[in-house]
């Protein structure tokens, strides 16, 4: 600020100097200069330091409000790193529990399997039994009615039992 008061001084007084002796009101108009500039900077300077101190205000409050909002961003991001942190340690365990309920089914359709091949192969001899049994019989019952309707066979009742008893052994 001085030394625009300064070059508003010597200015004129340049003006002067460049003259070559010729007599100008150069002194006068420079002092009526300088006070108008007093008188200007006199009703001025205060609302210049008014705005500058209100427009330092205001940037410091739109500063402090950009530091409140930095740091609830920070917090906001903390609070989700803790939560990512959360959902992932709770993700791993599910994980893991899924995989030995898995491994829990796995081993319990295992055995169900294995014990409906059991049961299976239980009724599949059983079956097997019944028909072999079944199958002794026709044909014991078929020989019997070949031996008894066939005249030429002549034997007796002993003997009978003897082939019947072979027959089903």
């Amino acid at each position: 600020m001085k030394k625009s008061i300064y070059l508003t001084i010597l200015t004129p007084l340049f003006a002067l100097a460049s003259s070559g002796g010729e007599d100008y009101d150069i002194i006068p108009r420079t002092i009526n200069f300088v006070i108008f500039i007093a008188i200007l900077l006199y009703f001025i300077a205060t609302p210049l330091k008014n705005f500058y101190k209100n427009r330092i205000l205001k940037i410091s409050s739109k500063l402090d409000e950009i530091q409140k909002k930095l740091l609830e961003s920070k917090n906001k991001k903390f609070n989700a790193v803790k939560k990512l942190e959360e959902v992932k340690t709770g993700a791993s365990s599910a994980l893991i529990t899924a995989k030995k309920e898995a491994e829990i089914l796995s081993a319990k359709i295992k055995t169900q399997a294995k014990e409906e091949l059991e049961l299976l192969d239980k009724h599949f001899e059983e079956h097997k039994n019944y028909e072999l049994r079944k199958m002794e019989k026709e044909v014991v019952s078929e020989l019997i009615i070949e031996i008894f309707n066939d005249s030429t066979i002549e034997l007796k009742q002993n003997e009978i039992v003897d082939i019947m008893v072979k027959k089903v052994s």
